[in-house]
């Protein structure tokens, strides 16, 4: 048996979030968090129920200190975070708005000790993790960390685990455009599951459908591959069917950061559990749409308690009243 369900990589950064609104040169007080769309999903499986393995390397600053416990706190397993005494953990500066808009975020991420996670990372143990999750952020970090991203995920597929893979775009840390989609789809080219934003799809792959960008992922060796449609909810296309889930409709929209990470979450739970399609897809919208209404980046991302209190008894009385 496995010890690991999940094996997730990445840069978790300390966060400090402004306490009031405004410009961020203004602001004088600030609350400090954890940031990291790798580490959201790892959060968010683990409070799942999920056994999740975070691989990752912090600066031996109080910031790397603050980033593991935190983590640890929330049940990741942190063994494999090594603590890198020549290069800072990354941190950023976010601002707070009320109204639903995207944040203003600054990073200080450059050289950071994340940046240089290698191969040397990658211990046997992690490799018998039931499945991988990957995005496109860690190999836009470093050559290094590129190579590691392809390295872990060519392992674990050879070794027969599944694979997830949320490109999670950031085109500023790539040296071009182009460096930026091919590296991007190679690695989408290892994952049984791929998971693109709308726009993400289109830059991706040059098509402007989702049926003809899930047909590219398809084509490459994905057997899912949903988009986010935002509000809309998401399309799923798999060799054998595909459709669109609607989306939850949310009464405020209090911070979009983390949305895509809480998609990601309900989609990989619901189908490491063997759940169909259509449902795990219901179970992304969910968790994405009860994540924009958190202030943080992860705070909205439930307990298995809170799935099966919140998600899992409206869903239920939706079947019941369309059998009605």
């Amino acid at each position: 048996m496995a010890e690991f369900d999940v094996l997730s990589f990445g840069e978790t950064m300390a966060m400090l979030v402004a306490d009031q609104g405004g410009d961020l040169a203004s602001v004088n007080h600030f609350s400090k968090r954890i940031a990291g769309a790798d580490s959201n999903v790892a959060i968010g499986l683990a409070r799942l129920g999920f056994n999740v393995a975070w691989l990752s390397r912090v600066g031996a600053d109080s910031l790397g200190r603050f980033v593991v416990r935190t983590l640890e706190q929330e049940g990741l397993d942190c063994r494999h975070v090594a603590v890198d005494p020549m290069h800072p953990t990354g941190f950023q500066f976010k601002s707070r708005t009320d109204d639903g808009s995207d944040p203003q975020v600054e990073y200080f991420r450059r050289g950071s000790a994340a940046s240089h996670l290698s191969v040397d990372a990658i211990a046997p143990a992690l490799l018998g993790a039931r499945h991988l999750h990957a995005t496109g952020i860690v190999p836009a970090l470093s050559a290094t960390a590129r190579e590691m991203s392809l390295e872990l995920m060519i392992r674990m597929r050879g070794a027969g685990r599944s694979l997830s893979f949320d490109p999670n775009l950031r085109p500023s840390l790539w040296s071009s455009e182009s460096l930026m989609i091919a590296e991007v789809n190679r690695l989408a080219a290892l994952a049984h599951w791929v998971l693109p934003g709308l726009g993400e799809g289109r830059l991706l792959t040059g098509f402007d459908d989702p049926a003809d960008i899930a047909a590219f992922y398809l084509g490459q060796g994905a057997e899912i591959v949903v988009i986010k449609l935002g509000a809309d909810g998401a399309y799923y296309r798999t060799h054998l069917d595909q459709g669109v889930i609607a989306g939850v409709p949310v009464a405020q929209v209090v911070d979009t950061v983390g949305a895509g990470d809480g998609f990601a979450v309900g989609l990989i739970s619901a189908l490491l559990e063997g759940r169909a399609i259509t449902e795990a897809v219901q179970r992304a919208n969910w968790i994405g749409s009860r994540a924009v209404q958190s202030r943080g980046d992860m705070e909205g991302l439930p307990t298995r308690l809170e799935l099966l209190a919140e998600f899992e008894t409206a869903y239920r009385e939706q079947a019941r009243s369309h059998r009605g």
